[in-house]
């Protein structure tokens, strides 16, 4: 028996599944301490099924609190960068891109000191401990309580990372630590930046999982906890807890495993619509298609995984204007049961639209039988343009394809999308998210450039290999089913040395929970 929750911006949707069989769902607003939402989802499904708390075996949850906290820059606690790098890098400082709203909150504090590695690793220069040293005196001088590590092309070598480490918490023990090789991959700043973002949720991170934790120990649920990461698969709470950043855009995710699941399609486009926006993202294998740029979150550039995913201003609570031309981007979001007509409200939404257009039934009908026909055509209109604005952007192939619509918003769409193949409306969509929280496996990514003149291909293959079976396993899989799933090998032809790109990752079954921390 496994539990899954979705905290969304909206909506907190928890299901409760026995093997693959989904015996309850429900559907709730998010409250603001997230915590008391996830309690009422919970005693909602459980008792429903009439099940006793103590058949459950693992809850799993998704949730976009750090996300939201980070590009509101709200609940964000100052950081330190040290950074080993000089003699290089010196000209570009680090946090030299963050907005204004960022930085008064997180601060420009950073010690460059020397360090650092070539791609192949070599020294570019010895660490200078001392440095390291007096920057940490400074930083606890100043009371800042979390850094970062970085430097030149650590994460081929984290042992300058691991050497900062270990003098930082000699001189200011309560310090926490984000090292920036475990997150972020070749790139110096956009890696910093995912580390420094990672490490300003410090305080946060700690708060929501306490709230999870504490939500599971007031319904008397005692199994191991996960969090779903931004790649689908999950990771143990403790893991969660140390690197929040790695749930961003966990939850269109979550929603696209669940309509893979849901509709027994691997390959297909998925699209999201929930309350604010439309999340669209393709399905390859029955994981999402991760993105092979760098991404912007919050106006700052970084290069950890995050899914291929393209958010349009389309959703259930969707404000509609200029006589049905324009939706959105703005939404009334968690108010929609107050805000919408068709509620009592005073707010034309998306789903006042599709409840006088005749094809959703939610509240009462009649507090919108006067909307103009010409408007509401103009609006279904609007917004199944969208949808296909949406659908045919994401296309990496000519052609058609399936499409599958989840989510609580994917009333709104009522008539056959144009570039699909067919459009799938699957059972239980609104709570795909839930669904795919649930179901996740337990995965761990390598991405390291290594030198073929120095090791050789298949001690490089072999040595990639294994240490992303070995993240997976930090993470919460099960050893004895863990396998690789996908393997990159990419020539860097403008590098001497034989130097290769590996990238691999392994997903394995979540531990029996007598094997869970």
């Amino acid at each position: 028996m496994h539990i899954g929750v979705d905290v969304g911006g909206t909506n907190t949707d928890a299901v409760l599944l026995d093997g693959t069989d989904v015996l309850a769902f429900v559907k709730s607003p998010t409250t603001d301490d997230v915590g008391s939402g996830v309690v009422s989802a919970i005693k909602t499904i459980l008792a429903q099924s009439g099940t006793d708390a103590a058949r459950i075996e693992s809850v799993m949850i998704g949730t976009t609190q750090f996300t939201n906290a980070f590009v509101e820059g709200k609940k964000l606690v100052p950081v330190a960068v040290f950074r080993a790098a000089l003699p290089a890098t010196e000209s570009v400082r680090p946090m030299v891109e963050f907005p204004d709203h960022l930085t008064r909150q997180i601060g420009t504090q950073s010690y460059l000191v020397n360090g650092g590695y070539e791609f192949d690793g070599r020294i570019i220069a010895p660490l200078d401990e001392k440095a390291v040293a007096a920057g940490a005196k400074d930083m606890k001088a100043k009371g800042i309580k979390s850094a970062v590590l970085s430097g030149v092309f650590t994460p081929i070598n984290s042992a300058m990372e691991d050497r900062m480490a270990e003098i930082i918490l000699n001189e200011a023990p309560d310090t926490v630590l984000t090292a920036s090789g475990e997150i972020g991959r070749i790139g110096l700043i956009e890696r910093e930046n995912a580390a420094i973002m990672n490490a300003s949720l410090c305080d946060l991170s700690h708060m929501v999982v306490s709230a999870f934790r504490d939500a599971l120990r007031e319904l008397n649920i005692i199994c191991p906890l996960f969090v779903s990461q931004n790649d689908g698969t999950l990771m143990t709470a403790e893991f969660a807890e140390k690197y929040p950043v790695l749930t961003f855009a966990s939850g269109p995710t979550n929603s696209m495993r669940g309509a893979a699941f849901l509709s027994g399609e691997s390959d297909a486009i998925v699209a999201d619509i929930g309350g604010t926006t439309t999340d669209t993202g393709v399905l390859i294998g029955g994981f999402p298609r991760e993105s092979a740029i760098s991404v912007d979150i919050g106006a700052v550039r970084t290069n950890f995984r995050m899914p291929d995913v393209l958010a349009v201003g389309l959703g259930g609570g969707s404000h509609v204007r200029d006589d049905g031309n324009r939706i959105g981007p703005d939404s009334v979001a968690l108010d929609l049961l107050t805000e919408a007509m068709v509620f009592g409200g005073q707010t034309l939404t998306t789903t006042d639209i599709a409840v006088a257009a005749g094809y959703a039934d939610v509240g009462d009908p009649s507090f919108v039988k006067h909307l103009d026909k010409a408007l509401v055509n103009r609006a279904v209109d609007r917004m199944h343009a969208m949808v296909e604005e949406a659908t045919d952007r994401v296309k990496s192939t000519q052609g058609e394809v399936p499409v599958i619509l989840v989510g609580g918003g994917s009333v709104l769409i009522n008539r056959d999308i144009r570039g699909a193949s067919q459009v799938i409306r699957p059972e239980k969509s609104g709570v795909a998210n839930a669904i795919g929280a649930a179901l996740a496996q337990v995965g761990g990514e390598v991405d390291k450039v290594f030198s073929y003149d120095k090791i050789g291909r298949e001690e490089a293959m072999e040595e990639a290999r294994q240490s992303a079976i070995e993240r997976a396993v930090d993470a919460g899989a099960s050893a004895d089913t863990t396998k690789i799933v996908s393997l990159e090998e990419m020539p860097l032809t403008y590098l001497p040395a034989g130097a290769v790109r590996i990238k691999v990752k392994a997903i394995g079954d979540l531990a029996p929970a007598g094997d869970a921390s």
